[in-house]
């Protein structure tokens, strides 16, 4: 079957996989503890849309060469995918994180100033989630574990 032959995309699958677990490891050597829920999380380090996409790229690069115009419309998509993650999806979490903390002040507030009938409100109003996007410096491992990864696979296995 073709799709089992497709190297590129199953370069970049594993990309995806790959820099998706191993931010467990990362995240236990600096916070001491085991977060299992960062396997299907956004954010954090390293980027697995950059890994998944400079895999492709890279991927793309061996099979057709740097000169097709295949490897130009993934190099420019992956350029585009890096640059959202650090971009407006960052930027879309650090806007979380603070209204998230307005709301935190405003709930504190509430229940300060009366007692809400003894309703729990915190419980009916949900955080928005603050890991959306990628520091740069996520961005660049994941961008390199991406270009490894298809290095190792096109040097090494195939």
């Amino acid at each position: 079957m073709e799709l089992f032959a497709n190297t590129p995309l199953w370069a970049a699958l594993f990309g995806i996989f790959f820099a998706q677990f191993v931010k467990i490891p990362i995240y236990y050597l600096i916070g001491g503890k085991w977060d299992w829920d960062l396997f299907t999380s956004t954010g954090g380090m390293p980027s697995s849309h950059s890994a998944a996409v400079t895999a492709l790229t890279t991927a793309v690069a061996f099979e057709e060469g740097i000169g097709s115009t295949l490897f130009a419309v993934s190099a420019i998509f992956a350029v585009i995918v890096m640059f959202d993650a650090t971009g407006v999806r960052f930027q879309a979490g650090q806007q979380a994180i603070i209204i998230n903390q307005l709301r935190n002040d405003f709930t504190s507030f509430v229940n300060q100033s009366k007692d809400w009938a003894h309703k729990k409100n915190e419980e009916k109003i949900e955080e928005l989630k603050t890991l959306l996007g990628h520091k740069p410096s996520e961005v660049f491992m994941g961008a390199i574990t991406g270009i490894l990864i298809s290095v190792i696979l096109y040097v090494f296995i195939l």
